[in-house]
């Protein structure tokens, strides 16, 4: 049997996982309790306090593990400045309107939004959440903004949803943030789905942590209503509980406004046709990692998100799709206009303005980022 899933761990856990490297307590704390749940071990690998992924300095960015849409450049931002100015005129142009980014970073999108200085942030606020405090020690301040007018608008940054007190109006966005929430993992075995758990190798004296391998658990229900007996043994799907949970979390949030969600996506029945390896991923210096279960928090563990394992009521677009209809043209061709009347200068400016058509080539790439799935829950 596995730790359940989305359970509080038993009462020793933590005094086992609280001294010594990340391997060894993880080892130390399935010995003792038996193999861990899918999610208990992605959590424990990507966000450990100490040794965790992304405590111990992995990362988005081109000096980073991968590279997401607002590295790419500032026109991504750009175009969300639009949308957020859209959505503030829909509600009646509210005063203090918020931004909510969840999943934040070190603020490479928070810098491009307030750089394109948006209306609806004239008065209003613009607040970064993020879990690591690795992270959130880079993010920017009112004061390192060099060259941004942020008199207007109130710059802030928090650990979790739960930080925040009620938006009345405002957005919350995620970009890529639900494929790296915790997620369980079942298997179909005999007709039934069955819980893929973690368990620890027998230890060595070369290797006390002995390393760490996939078993299966005990018989468990999917999320949804798809039939194992129909699936090749071996098929796979993942148990998103944690994201339909964050995004139920921040619509709990927002009196009226919209949540916005960014990231690679599918669905179970879908996945359950797929290889596992296609939608269940890690990453390390920009290249594919190993399996998800070695050398926990030295990779990033992610998963496509089963939209249909989600709330339900969101409009869902592709990223070319979402970006053509708020204006990314107009910005691309306002930056060849820059060019053309700055190229002869070659300062910051004209090279920034340049830089929009091919930054708009890579995030329109169908086949890419152009690819990835926008969902968007409106809240009068």
């Amino acid at each position: 049997a596995c730790w359940p899933s989305g359970a509080d761990p038993p009462a020793n856990v933590d005094g086992l996982l609280s001294d010594g490297p990340l391997s060894a307590r993880l080892a130390g704390s399935i010995r003792a309790d038996g193999p861990m749940a899918y999610d208990a071990w992605v959590e424990a690998c990507l966000y450990d306090p100490d040794e965790g992924f992304y405590a111990s300095g992995g990362s988005a960015g081109r000096r980073g593990d991968f590279l997401t849409s607002p590295e790419v450049g500032p026109l991504f931002g750009a175009v969300l400045a639009r949308w957020m100015d859209a959505r503030w005129e829909e509600l009646g142009r509210p005063a203090g309107f918020t931004v909510v980014e969840a999943a934040a970073g070190t603020g490479t999108l928070a810098r491009a939004v307030l750089a394109a200085q948006p209306a609806c942030l004239a008065g209003g606020r613009y607040v970064m959440v993020e879990r690591s405090a690795a992270l959130r020690a880079a993010q920017p301040t009112d004061e390192t903004f060099p060259g941004v007018d942020q008199s207007s608008v109130e710059l802030s940054s928090v650990a979790d949803l739960e930080d925040l007190t009620p938006v009345p109006h405002g957005v919350v966005l995620a970009n890529e943030l639900l494929d790296n929430l915790a997620f369980g993992l079942l298997e179909a075995v005999d007709g039934r789905w069955h819980e893929v758990c973690v368990d620890a190798r027998p230890a060595g004296p070369a290797e006390p942590a002995g390393g760490f391998h996939e078993v299966l658990g005990g018989a468990a229900d999917p999320p949804l209503p798809v039939d194992a007996a129909t699936c090749p043994p071996g098929s796979r799907i993942p148990v998103q509980t944690a994201a339909a949970d964050w995004v139920d979390a921040a619509l709990r949030l927002l009196g009226a406004g919209s949540v916005l969600i960014v990231d690679y996506a599918s669905t179970t029945p879908v996945m359950a046709a797929r290889p596992p390896e296609e939608w269940l991923r890690t990453y390390r210096g920009h290249e594919r990692g190993s399996a998800p279960t070695d050398a926990p928090g030295t990779q990033d563990v992610t998963v496509e998100v089963a939209v249909d394992q989600l709330p339900d009521g969101a409009l869902v677009s592709t990223q070319a799709d979402f970006l053509n209809g708020h204006g990314i043209a107009d910005l691309v061709d306002e930056g060849r206009r820059l060019w053309e009347e700055r190229a002869h200068l070659g300062d910051l400016t004209a090279l920034r303005a340049r830089s929009r058509v091919t930054e708009s080539e890579a995030l329109l790439d169908p086949s890419g980022l152009g690819g990835f799935t926008f969902l968007q829950w409106t809240r009068p």
